[in-house]
């Protein structure tokens, strides 16, 4: 299966990656990897991941994140969104329910 990333999910790696560097320098270098690692993975394990507010949601390894992605007719992996687990679940949702109006 094929693997897209979605705008919206490079621009919410592109602000962990930001949040993380700002910890200390380095670190947001390694989060962008882990995370990239956990979404190449869907390539074979796409679809295996419960359900969460329409989407199937994987969770990252090393960091507090979920990859929110839908199997397109294609047999495409489209990973929406890459969203911290710290934040309130409404706004979590809130952000998923953006996409829908894209």
């Amino acid at each position: 299966m094929k693997v897209q990333i979605r705008p919206s999910a490079l621009e919410d790696l592109a602000r962990g990656y930001r949040f993380y560097d700002m910890q200390e320098l380095g670190v947001g270098a390694y989060f962008f990897d882990s995370v990239f690692s956990d979404i190449d993975s869907l390539a074979l394990y796409a679809g295996i991941h419960p359900k969460i507010f329409d989407y199937y949601r994987m969770l990252t390894r090393r960091f507090p994140y979920a990859v929110y992605y839908e199997i397109l007719e294609s047999e495409v992996a489209a990973v929406w969104r890459v969203l911290d687990l710290r934040r309130d679940p409404k706004s979590t949702l809130k952000s998923l329910e953006s996409i829908k109006s894209q």
